[in-house]
């Protein structure tokens, strides 16, 4: 059984955490810049290859009302490309308020302001990993991912 990947898609940055390889406990991975749906692709494809991920989860970020926008549409437009590219399954959870609870955790553990920058998608992604790891392989609404 290889890690799980989780990622937290925004329109100019991408959070990356992933699992160890017994699948309980996330860890912050990388920040990577975005430079188009096909170059991140690539770029995830490589970490996917390198850290032996069998599993990807994005996060996407659902309007109040469980509608999704242009963010989450952005999500899914990355996630479905990762799909495609790696053949690995790919299962999108709900991830409001993510960005929010990473923050207030980062304050809490005294990290810079500056510093709070750099890393926060990557927060946020490993938010969205623990996620996936406590509840399992379910998407947002309930249903096995098939």
């Amino acid at each position: 059984m290889g890690r799980v990947m989780a990622l937290d898609v925004g329109t100019k940055t991408i959070g990356i955490a992933l699992s160890d390889e017994l699948r309980m406990f996330p860890q912050p991975y990388r920040t990577l810049s975005r430079r188009g749906v096909r170059k991140d692709t690539e770029a995830l494809q490589h970490v996917i290859e390198e850290r032996d991920v069998d599993h990807v989860v994005v996060g996407l970020p659902l309007e109040l009302d469980s509608t999704e926008a242009r963010s989450a549409r952005l999500a899914r437009q990355v996630g479905d490309a990762v799909r495609e590219r790696s053949g690995l399954p790919v299962t999108y959870i709900d991830e409001r308020f993510t960005s929010v609870e990473a923050e207030r955790l980062l304050i809490r553990m005294n990290v810079s302001r500056k510093r709070r920058k750099e890393v926060i998608d990557q927060a946020a992604a490993a938010l969205i990993l623990q996620s996936f790891l406590d509840y399992g392989d379910w998407t947002m609404d309930g249903r096995e991912d098939p």
